[in-house]
């Protein structure tokens, strides 16, 4: 009876006098990002255990919300949308009930998100409809609508702890528009990230006037000397030229980070990031503690890396949701077809391969297209000859893009691929020279170009001159149907919307494009990702017999057998 009497005394006084803030507070701040999927310690494309997900991060966060010596906030910082057919399954199959990321999200009591590039790629039907199941604020601050000049999300929340206000900012790389169709993010345009924090920092202050900012930023650190104009990762940039963030986590670059910055006012802003997939969380320890004379809490911060491997994952997380999970399980084990060979994206690193000519003809066969684009997007995928099921479809097509076909000239097409090979096969003098780039540490080697923008083409025979430099390597000697290949002409092309928007800049720095031209080329679009078409024509042939067509080729052909056997060793161990 006594502590009830006490309690509304208590609430009185706080509501005559106003909220107190704590003298002393400490927070610990734990924060995802690039999650892609990684929602159970399984792998549904490979059928196997995994050593990472949210079902870890939920018993270790949980872990520390039972203890009673600090105020807990978790956040997470975009691209959950993709990279797992547990995802998609709730993106593109079972749209009627609540999004799997929702359902799991509020049962692990997100404080808060941030919109990354890839929760964007589903388009409006997912996001539109996650933003009202989210029992949390979704960020993006510099996601503007078209009509009015407001965000199209939430553009910051305020979180309160003992009467700490804790302002959360949230920011999206502005580098959409060059990878994503407009109509899937038709609206709203994406203003720069050092001018959208300056707007909204201002606004925070003079409005919220809070003790602790942290900027939730799906960006990359990028470099400090890089123009954000031309850069999709600017968080560095923000943290050295906006004042008031104390902390930034940042992302969608996959790289564990913790560094230290300095901003106008010449105070340090910690910038972590916990890489992808649930490998990491990141952790921040902060004490605040109030100074009289500054009228001001002092800040300690104490920056962790978790590694998620070492927790054991959830039983009440697991029970929860293992049935939502064998529904998608029985989803990706239904058999679509077979294929009568083995293929393997390990070849496609070299020259031409079985795995990259299966997607460019199936391309070319949708789109009614001439010559057809296609990069390889898995670095070391295999699907094995024999039954082919659902799961199969995301070793061959990784991403959700849509099939474009666009008109391009003969010149143009040449030049994409003196570009496309630029920055795959280096300039050898001999044999013995290196062929791909390789970087090798001691944890082994590995690509150090990407390899997703490994684009070779089908419709027309060619060679590739390793011995040549940059812009006089391609020898293209006709069409493959036998008929004459003019520069001059206009062709049909079928390629993946990332490159026709102008992902790697194949089309742009390489053909020499504009984004408008880019734009006036497209002659037509799928309405579903490219990885639902292929499915489809796979059910349709039942029985695939895949081939290398051999329609291109490197040469010296001998230097080219040499260095893709030591090379192949090298990345992927002996045959």
């Amino acid at each position: 009876m006594k502590s009830i009497l006490y309690a509304i005394i208590t609430m009185l006084i706080f509501s005559a006098c106003g909220h107190k803030k704590a003298d002393q507070l400490q927070l610990k701040i734990y924060g995802t990002s690039d999650v892609h999927g990684a929602l159970f310690p399984y792998d549904l494309v490979n059928d196997k255990e995994t050593e990472t997900s949210l079902a870890q991060v939920h018993e270790y966060v949980s872990k520390q919300r039972e203890k009673d010596d600090a105020e807990v906030i978790l956040l997470d910082n975009g691209d959950i949308l993709q990279g797992d057919p547990l995802v998609y399954y709730s993106n593109f199959e079972k749209t009627e009930t609540k999004h799997i990321c929702a359902d799991i999200m509020n049962f692990m009591a997100y404080d808060a998100a941030t919109v990354g590039n890839h929760d964007i790629e589903p388009g409006h039907a997912v996001y539109d409809k996650l933003v009202k199941e989210f029992e949390f604020p979704w960020l993006a601050a510099n996601a503007v609508r078209n009509s009015d000049g407001k965000p199209y999300f939430q553009p910051y929340t305020i979180i309160e702890k003992k009467g700490v206000k804790i302002a959360v900012l949230g920011l999206i790389t502005p580098a959409i528009p060059k990878w994503l169709p407009e109509k899937i993010w038709s609206g709203m345009h994406f203003e720069p990230m050092v001018e959208s924090a300056q707007k909204w920092m201002n606004i925070i202050q003079e409005k919220e006037q809070p003790d602790f900012v942290i900027g939730l930023f799906h960006s990359g650190a990028g470099e400090e000397h890089e123009s954000e104009m031309s850069h999709e990762n600017a968080s560095i940039l923000v943290a050295k030229n906006v004042s008031g963030i104390d902390m930034i986590i940042c992302g969608h670059d996959h790289n564990e980070r913790i560094s230290w910055f300095e901003n106008p006012e010449k105070e340090k802003v910690l910038m972590i990031n916990p890489k992808s997939k649930a490998k990491f969380l990141a952790e921040i320890v902060v004490d605040l503690s109030w100074n009289k004379e500054k009228k001001a809490y002092d800040k300690t911060l104490k920056p962790n890396l978790v590694k998620i491997a070492d927790v054991q994952k959830s039983k009440e997380y697991a029970d929860h949701f293992t049935p939502l999970f064998k529904e998608v399980e029985a989803y990706v084990s239904r058999e679509v077809g077979s294929f009568k060979k083995s293929i393997s994206t390990k070849d496609a690193m070299f020259g031409d391969s079985p795995f990259i000519d299966l997607i460019q003809n199936i391309q070319m066969d949708l789109a009614d297209a001439e010559i057809s684009f296609a990069a390889p997007l898995s670095y070391n995928a295999t699907i094995d000859s024999g039954e082919l099921q659902v799961r199969d479809l995301f070793k061959l097509y990784r991403f959700e893009n849509l099939l474009y076909t666009m008109n391009l000239t003969g010149k143009e097409i040449k030049d994409f691929l003196e570009f496309s090979y630029k920055d795959w096969f280096q300039q050898m003098k001999s044999a013995n020279d290196p062929m791909l780039y390789i970087s090798t540490t001691e944890k082994g080697s590995r690509l150090s170009t990407m390899f997703f923008n490994y684009d070779s083409a089908e419709g027309i025979d060619y060679t590739v001159n390793v011995s040549k430099p940059y812009g006089d390597r391609i020898n293209i000697t006709g069409m493959s149907s036998g008929e004459k290949f003019d520069e001059n002409r206009t062709y049909k092309v079928a390629l993946n919307s990332y490159r026709g928007n102008g992902g790697g800049n194949h089309l742009t720095e390489g053909s020499g494009l504009t984004k408008k031209e880019l734009t006036s080329r497209l002659i037509n679009s799928t309405t579903k990702d490219l990885r639902y078409y292929l499915m489809k024509w796979i059910e349709e042939k039942g029985t695939v017999d895949i081939e290398c067509n051999q329609n291109w080729k490197v040469v010296p052909e001998k230097w080219h057998t040499t260095a893709s056997k030591r090379e192949y060793e090298l990345l992927y161990g002996k045959k």
